[in-house]
């Protein structure tokens, strides 16, 4: 297989390294029979170790030109792998009402679009265990006050429990990245108190740190917020300084004032 060429427009770095590749799918640490669903197998590292510890793993893999390869490698796997667009991809089309956990060494071009998809099929999905570019994965993790702070480590926290487990250095890809990975894992929280609207929530959270340098006030002004509720303190922060919870209660502050947003 090393005559084939990464292609530049998936944003394909193949994953060499065994024991790395060992190292990530140990961080996944699910039931045998669970549905494990790998993103972007590519040459199969990953796939190799997972094969050998759960029986009911299925590959999405976008690339129609590695097909024959893992279908050769992994004949058991044969009628499991998927040639879709996980973007575009509709779980209730494949798993019937039945939860899942994800794995995947994701492509660092699509690392937010990969977030969002599963953020937005939360209710379906109890762990991921992934690969980021470092800076993607950091800033998942990361807390208020940060710079680094931003939409996807709120509406990520919303949900999961995230950990940074460990850095992954650009040489055991190939081709090699320009940058060094970091592997996250998510685990879907036990209780998720979100007593507002969620897609007011979301837009909330999306709209101030759009213009994060800007007060609350400023950056949400197209809400058209009452007086008497934009005079509350918190509208004088800026949005790295909110946690969740914090956005859950200007939200409901906002909710409960008969705000509109424009």
């Amino acid at each position: 297989m090393d005559f084939f060429n990464p292609k530049k427009t998936l944003g394909q770095h193949f994953l060499k390294d065994l024991k790395i590749a060992e190292k990530i799918v140990s961080s996944l640490n699910r039931n045998k029979k669970d549905i494990i669903i790998e993103i972007g197998p590519g040459r199969g590292i990953l796939t190799q170790k997972l094969i050998q510890k759960y029986s009911n793993l299925y590959l999405i893999e976008i690339d129609k030109d590695l097909l024959p390869f893992l279908k050769l490698k992994f004949p058991k796997l044969e009628k499991k792998i998927l040639n879709v667009d996980f973007l575009k991809f509709t779980f209730d089309d494949f798993f019937k009402k039945k939860n899942i956990s994800i794995i995947g060494n994701f492509p660092y071009n699509i690392s937010s679009q990969i977030i969002f998809k599963i953020i937005e099929n939360k209710d379906r999905i109890d762990c991921v265990v992934g690969m980021f570019q470092k800076e993607v994965a950091k800033r998942i993790c990361e807390k208020p006050g940060s710079k680094a702070y931003g939409i996807t480590s709120v509406l990520t926290q919303f949900y999961f429990d995230v950990k940074y487990l460990f850095t992954v250095s650009p040489k055991v890809f190939l081709p090699k990245p320009k940058v060094y990975s970091g592997v996250i894992c998510l685990n879907k929280k036990n209780k998720i108190m979100i007593n507002c609207n969620e897609k007011l929530l979301h837009t909330i959270v999306k709209t101030s740190f759009q213009q994060r340098r800007k007060t609350l006030r400023n950056s949400l002004k197209s809400f058209k917020i009452p007086k008497s509720i934009s005079e509350d303190s918190i509208f004088d922060l800026r949005p790295e300084k909110i946690s969740g919870e914090g956005f859950i209660a200007l939200t409901e502050l906002i909710e409960n004032g008969k705000a509109t947003c424009k």
